[in-house]
């Protein structure tokens, strides 16, 4: 409490402050409508005004109706104006005495276009050193993928571990990197697991907007689990003046029934979202069902010119059936009698305010409850083969945060944020076929600052986080990065820009690994350290006419301190060291103004340098399982009026990996996955819509012993009433 009376003061302060300034200027107020390509508003886009040397003298952000009031502004002054909007390229304009400037924003090269993971505000993600990639809103719509893993499978540098089923454990593999190596947010709020593991087969994207996916190592803005990835998803606003009602319906083979609605729109200075979702489908074999009801709230307020509320609401609820590993050539079957349930709770509460006109505050208190059971009697006739197969394991895991963040604009080329964060992580985990559900707790404080510079053509951003975890203590945490704009030209080659970045990152342990004991018979380890990331990368961005791009990147990544044990019925430790380090290569563009392209491939050379276990796949010199050497996308994405579309592909070289039943198996062979997805405007109101997953009918398995599905196809109608 005496934290959140200081943080109030100190922003009542800033504002009278703000106020007295103002008092007996000359000034003019300046109206700033913001929309997109389609002239439809845009809602939280930042704007500010900078004096013709770069002094900042106003900033504020666009309200439920796209627009920005800028006060107190000199009279008869060039002012220069910039704003920043995720998803699309910078606008700026200068202006002599008007009162009303319409800003149109443009889509354009990914370097070009505004991202919010790399820095605490909207930036240019050219200028930030880092790889963001993202799906935009038309991308989500036409692809309608079933769950989070079937959408970010197109993203360069994503290798995806996928149990086959829909609605089996998927996992996330970045940079050579662990599954639980990724911090993953749903509309700001961190829903991996304390310790970093996320689900990605059971996260339906029901109301989504938009995702952003930054790889490399990120803990100072983050904190702990951000090793090698940060994924952002984020919910879609309402913008119509006139309250807009959509829904739809789809079907098709392995008896899938999926049905959604929505209800969204501006009201005054409110503007809202309330989505659901409700899906059920089968698999190709026994025991493969899966079902997933989702329900969501966006809703802000505009309470002050320079100050907004916004509050976001997510559940979903889902249901499988577990087949397991199986190889029924060698006489191993599918599981029968084993499920999985998850039920995920999430809310958020956001504060925002600008003032004094230089200054934003950001205040967030959030919540997420994660429930997960686990079962398997083991009393399928099949399993005999199975030692120790039974297991009925639970995790009921609660996160409690609040975070609280400031950037000041000292000139337009320049800014410094900084921040605090307060979590309360506890949880109740365990097995109860071995031992009681046990509980653990961990309050976790941290303080973070960043500085953003631009001289001329060089930028640079260096930050550092101050981590006091109740499991490990206290940690600093450093990161930097730079870019260069070597040469800048027009026509077929354009700007050239180096870059690099090196950054430390941290794992805390997972619940488990420090308060818990499961199925796999390891004794927790309260007195655990972090699992430690040292990360550098460079390379270059090199533009190709006006609507093309080629990024190439090298990284390097020392992964030490990693958790392990030496067997069953061992203890927690911290002992395991690997190396990772590769290239990636991403190139987009437009092939004309409504086709666009985003491909990549990646090269990873992975290998443990340190392990107790002298045996294949843990022992030193080999590689790490489930990442291959070679692996690549493709995106297209076609947007007309009446129609579009989406074709994507991802393609995978053979990579290591074990069945781990002692049937010799070391190797998964590689695989190529298309996935198409198409709309038709049959009129206004009425859209017609089909997809294909593994178009191709690929017989692959991304993990050894889980088939994937073969072809599937469906189809569907969705409708859209009110609206502008």
């Amino acid at each position: 409490m005496r934290v959140s009376r200081c943080v109030i003061s100190f922003l009542f302060a800033l504002l009278l402050a703000q106020t007295a300034l103002a008092q007996g200027l000359k000034v003019n107020d300046l109206k700033i409508r913001v929309t997109d390509p389609a002239a439809t508003a845009v809602i939280g886009a930042n704007v500010t005004v900078y004096a013709e040397h770069g002094r900042v003298l106003a900033n504020s952000t666009t309200d439920a109706q796209g627009i920005a009031l800028l006060s107190h502004l000199p009279a008869k002054t060039s002012l220069h104006v910039e704003v920043l909007a995720p998803g699309f390229a910078p606008y700026s304009a200068t202006i002599t005495d008007t009162h009303e400037l319409v800003a149109r924003l443009q889509v354009a090269t990914a370097s070009e276009t505004v991202v919010v993971l790399a820095t605490p505000s909207p930036i240019e993600a050219g200028l930030t050193g880092m790889n963001v990639s993202t799906l935009n809103a038309a991308e989500l719509q036409a692809q309608l993928p079933i769950a989070a893993s079937d959408a970010i499978r197109f993203l360069p540098g994503v290798i995806l571990g996928d149990s086959g089923n829909r609605g089996g454990q998927t996992s996330l593999f970045v940079r050579g990197g662990d599954s639980d190596y990724n911090k993953v947010f749903v509309d700001g709020v961190p829903v991996s697991d304390p310790g970093g593991y996320f689900d990605f087969g059971t996260l339906p994207l029901a109301g989504a907007g938009r995702i952003e996916l930054l790889r490399g190592g990120e803990s100072v803005l983050y904190g702990a689990d951000a090793m090698s990835s940060v994924v952002q998803i984020s919910s879609e606003a309402g913008h119509t003046r006139t309250p807009e009602l959509r829904f739809g319906a789809d079907g098709g083979n392995f008896g899938l029934a999926h049905g959604y609605g929505s209800v969204s729109g501006v009201l005054r200075k409110f503007d809202y979202n309330l989505f659901a979702d409700q899906l059920h489908g089968n698999g190709q074999g026994a025991n493969d069902f899966y079902e997933n009801a989702s329900q969501g709230v966006n809703l802000g307020v505009q309470i002050t010119t320079n100050e907004s509320l916004r509050l976001r609401l997510r559940h979903n609820d889902s249901r499988s059936g577990v087949p397991g590993e199986q190889f029924p050539d060698l006489g191993i079957p599918a599981s029968t009698d084993a499920y999985a349930h998850q039920d995920n709770l999430l809310a958020s509460l956001a504060w925002s305010l600008v003032a004094p006109a230089n200054w934003q505050h950001n205040l967030t208190i959030y919540n997420y409850n994660h429930q997960r059971h686990d079962t398997d009697p083991c009393l399928d006739p099949n399993e005999l083969y199975y030692p120790y197969c039974a297991y009925n394991s639970y995790s009921d895991i609660n996160r409690f945060g609040l975070r609280y963040n400031a950037e000041v604009l000292e000139q337009r080329r320049a800014r410094t944020s900084f921040g605090y964060e307060f979590e309360d992580e506890n949880g109740f985990i365990g097995d109860t076929v071995y031992a009681s559900v046990n509980h653990g707790l961990r309050l976790n404080h941290a303080l973070y600052a960043e500085q953003f510079v631009e001289w001329g053509r060089l930028t640079a951003i260096a930050g550092a986080r101050y981590v006091h975890n109740d499991s490990f203590g206290d940690r600093v945490i450093p990161r930097t990065s730079l870019t260069y704009l070597v040469h800048r030209g027009q026509g077929l080659w354009g700007n050239t820009r180096l870059k690099g970045s090196f950054s430390e990152a941290i794992k805390e342990p997972s619940l488990e690994q420090s308060f818990g004991f499961t199925g796999y018979g390891i004794y927790p380890n309260p007195n655990l350290k972090p699992e430690q990331a040292h990360t550098f990368d460079a390379g270059f961005e090199q533009k190709l006419g006006r609507q093309w791009e080629a990024v190439a990147t090298y990284f390097h990544s020392i992964y030490s301190d990693q958790i392990t044990s030496n067997g069953s019925y061992s203890q927690y430790i911290n002992l395991n060291k690997t190396l990772a380090h590769g290239a990636e290569l991403d190139m987009s563009g437009r092939v004309a103004s409504h086709l666009r392209v985003q491909g990549s491939y990646f090269y990873t050379s992975t290998q443990i340098l340190v392990s107790p276990l002298g045996y294949y796949p843990n022992a030193p010199g080999d590689p790490l399982l489930l990442r291959p050497k070679h692996a690549g996308t493709l995106l297209l994405s076609y947007q007309r009026k009446r129609f579009g579309g989406t074709l994507g592909g991802s393609f995978l070289g053979r990579r290591p990996d074990s069945d781990f039943l002692g049937l010799g198996l070391t190797h998964a062979p590689g695989y190529a996955r298309v996935d198409a997805g198409g709309w038709y405007q049959l009129e206004r109101r009425v859209q017609l819509y089909a997809n294909a997953e593994n178009l191709l009918n690929r017989h692959y398995q991304e993990v050894l012993g889980y088939p994937a599905l073969t072809a599937s196809f469906r189809a569907g109608i969705r409708f859209q009433l009110g609206g502008d």
